[in-house]
């Protein structure tokens, strides 16, 4: 396609050829006709005797050889690096003596996927699904983190002061000595198709609490109008207890498991937990436990409603919740 500024159109080519070629006028005549320099003026008119009105078209202005271009046999190299170590281009580059423009140049021609868009165990491109309903399948997971003492642990301090808030928040001891102060557990429900996310913060992850919270995750979302039909969870004890199995099919939910070391396959819940980490728990230096939990729920809030989704094309997951306002009911 010609550039905006371009002189001459493809009719404007074949109008000048035609003066040329045709009608018998001189190339310099022709040139000032039509505002162009004269060689142009017989580049368009040796086209048009070689190849009529279709010459008039574009050309590709890649060359027909590329002498310095790099050889079939290094390119080959390249690539099976690529797939067999999943290396970036400029590792590829220091064990093979080339420069990382240059592998990166022949991995794109060649259009092989990022290194972020193939799975790390088989180095395949990640297959990625979603379920057509809200309900269909919904995530579940657990996240742990450490408790905050009071006046901020060592990250927003240095360790000789978080080490005394430590001593002044907890009486509890490790057995060396070290103050004891815990751990909270994230408990994670997460709807494939929405993402909307239901979360609570649990003192520990035992079958009896993640049961207890799976009642109040069920009727949260059954609230919202979602029927829940699959639970998908990792191979936690609590979830591979007859507790957690008695639970879900007592509400007539069925139960599916992830492979063994096999985290993608429950990935979404993953990167929600990977969202939550950034945004909530270390967006800012929190002086205390309270401060944090109390910065929860209106962040989930946001999340749930107000934070653009990149996975739903820049909208809140309650924008696939129909009636979530219960306007409906």
């Amino acid at each position: 396609m010609s550039h905006r500024n371009a002189p001459l159109s493809e009719t404007g080519r074949l109008r000048l050829a035609r003066c040329v070629v045709d009608d018998g006028w001189p190339l310099r005549r022709a040139a000032e006709r039509f505002q162009v320099a004269v060689t142009t003026a017989k580049r368009w008119a040796d086209r048009y005797r070689q190849h009529g009105a279709a010459g008039m078209a574009d050309r590709s202005s890649r060359p027909h050889h590329s002498p310095r271009r790099t050889p079939t046999r290094t390119e080959r190299r390249i690539i099976k690096v690529r797939v067999t170590r999943r290396w970036g281009p400029a590792r590829i580059a220091y064990l093979l003596g080339l420069h990382p423009s240059t592998v990166h140049r022949v991995l794109s021609r060649y259009r092989l996927a990022r290194l972020r868009h193939l799975d790390r165990a088989s180095a395949q491109p990640i297959r990625r699904y979603e379920h057509n309903q809200p309900g269909e399948l919904v995530h579940v997971d657990v996240k742990k983190l450490g408790n905050i003492p009071d006046g901020g642990g060592h990250r927003i301090t240095d360790r000789q002061t978080g080490h005394h808030n430590r001593k002044a928040t907890t009486t509890a001891r490790y057995k060396h000595g070290k103050p004891k102060i815990g751990y909270s557990y994230l408990h994670t429900a997460l709807d494939d198709h929405s993402r909307l996310a239901y979360t609570e913060i649990l003192p520990d992850e035992t079958k009896e609490t993640a049961a207890a919270f799976w009642h109040r995750a069920h009727a949260h979302f059954t609230g919202l109008g979602i029927t829940i039909h699959r639970v998908l969870t990792d191979n936690g004890s609590c979830y591979k207890s007859f507790l957690w199995r008695d639970t879900l099919a007592g509400l007539g939910i069925t139960h599916k498991r992830t492979r063994p070391y096999r985290p993608q396959t429950n990935g979404k819940v993953e990167r929600f937990h990977r969202t939550l980490a950034d945004e909530w728990a270390y967006n800012q230096p929190y002086t205390s436990e309270t401060e944090l939990r109390q910065a929860f729920a209106p962040w989930l809030h946001a999340y749930n409603h107000h934070r653009a989704h990149t996975a739903l094309g820049g909208r809140p997951p309650a924008s696939r919740v129909p009636n979530l306002s219960g306007q409906y009911t």
